[in-house]
């Protein structure tokens, strides 16, 4: 009797165990998603396959799903699209190395785990592919990669988090250091140039060729703070420090820019809410919006930041409490039991030939604004995972 009471009991503490995790933000979120996009080429609102770097950010965070749960379906949704996209020679459809897009790099992350649970030479070889557009890439004068080949002498803050921390999870998992100096060199060219040093942020572009309408003439930088450019190359840092040598003789300068810029956005959070503004400094400009990718994006830092201890250990406490802030103001029920992520900036850019972005406040706040954008929910699962919320 004794003993039919003891399996009674672990299989209640069980179920309750099981409810619990299915309350989980991250797996809520993740189901939501999947439930959206039943096809992983789905996600981003695709109309038709493509690699593009929204679906390896996504991807990523629902294998780190995965990685915490053990729940096979989580990889199972991210193999499939590993599966559609990279041929058995490891060519990725829809991908031209020679386009030199440095977006298209980000895609590499997510097929680490992939390859190293699958074993299929396949993805070895795609990880390559993107490696090898690095090696050609072009640059600035100082080493800069270029933000794409049809964005000539152009360095947007965006593209640091695109090919930084995958070239440095390549250099320690395919063991090239030498890569190590180059990660260094993009993070802190940024600072070398793009730094504000009156507010402590950072503009959003820079031209070294001042051709671009959108550039200062005598500085080079786009006119604007835009939240999500930072946020991109704050998770760069933290993400890339993850693989960079504690020896690294730029790593303590990393930590530097990092620890600084965790300050300076503090200053620009809404009184109220505690969440930031599409253009970071505008707070109580009409027209401006509070916006939930470039939120999330502070709030992973700060928390990754923390318990890694690239940051004080303050953070952490301060993450968590803008985490709680970030779902009362952008997380939203749906009837049908699913949860969104609202108020996400769809896109920005600078320049472009058909509709050209000239940076400034009035076009940032025109762009599109959607749920559910994978710029925001996938920084939102990361950093519920980091949480354990």
């Amino acid at each position: 009797m004794k003993f039919r009471y003891s399996i009674i009991l672990l299989f209640l503490l069980a179920s309750v165990a099981m409810v619990e995790a299915q309350q989980k933000y991250y797996i809520r979120m993740a189901d939501s998603e999947i439930k959206r996009n039943p096809e992983p080429w789905m996600l981003d609102f695709s109309k038709a396959p493509k690699w593009n770097y929204c679906h390896g950010l996504e991807l990523q965070a629902i294998l780190q799903v995965w990685q915490k749960t053990g729940i096979g379906k989580y990889y199972d949704y991210a193999y499939e699209f590993a599966d559609m996209m990279v041929e058995s020679d490891g060519q990725i459809k829809t991908y031209k190395p020679h386009e030199y897009n440095i977006d298209r790099v980000n895609s590499g992350k997510f097929l680490f785990p992939v390859y190293e649970k699958s074993k299929e030479e396949r993805f070895k070889k795609a990880i390559g592919l993107m490696r090898d557009q690095m090696k050609t890439h072009p640059r600035t004068k100082d080493g800069s990669f270029w933000h794409k080949k049809v964005y000539p002498h152009q360095v947007w803050l965006d593209g640091i988090y695109m090919a930084s921390p995958f070239l440095a999870q390549y250099a320690k998992k395919f063991d090239e250091p030498s890569l190590y100096d180059d990660v260094a060199l993009q993070i802190i060219d940024c600072h070398k140039y793009m730094l504000d040093e009156k507010t402590g942020l950072y503009y959003h572009g820079w031209d070294e060729s001042r051709q671009q309408k959108w550039s200062d003439p005598e500085t080079g930088l786009s006119p604007h703070f835009w939240s999500r450019s930072i946020g991109w190359y704050m998770m760069a840092m933290v993400d890339a420090l993850d693989f960079l040598p504690q020896n690294h003789p730029k790593r303590s300068e990393i930590l530097s820019i990092l620890q600084n810029l965790s300050k300076s956005i503090e200053n620009f959070r809404d009184p109220q809410t505690g969440m930031w503004y599409q253009v970071t400094d505008q707070i109580n400009r009409e027209g401006n919006y509070q916006e939930s990718t470039g939120s999330a994006m502070f709030i992973y830092t700060w928390v990754k930041g923390a318990q890694k201890g690239y940051l004080d250990k303050s953070y952490l406490k301060k993450g968590q409490e803008a985490y709680n802030q970030f779902v009362k103001r952008f997380i939203k029920e749906n009837e049908d039991g699913t949860i969104s992520v609202t108020d996400c900036c769809a896109v920005a850019g600078l320049g472009g030939e058909k509709v050209y972005r000239d940076g400034s406040f009035e076009y940032y706040i025109s762009e599109p604004i959607r749920d559910n954008d994978p710029k925001a929910v996938s920084p939102f699962i990361m950093v519920s995972i980091l949480l354990n919320k």
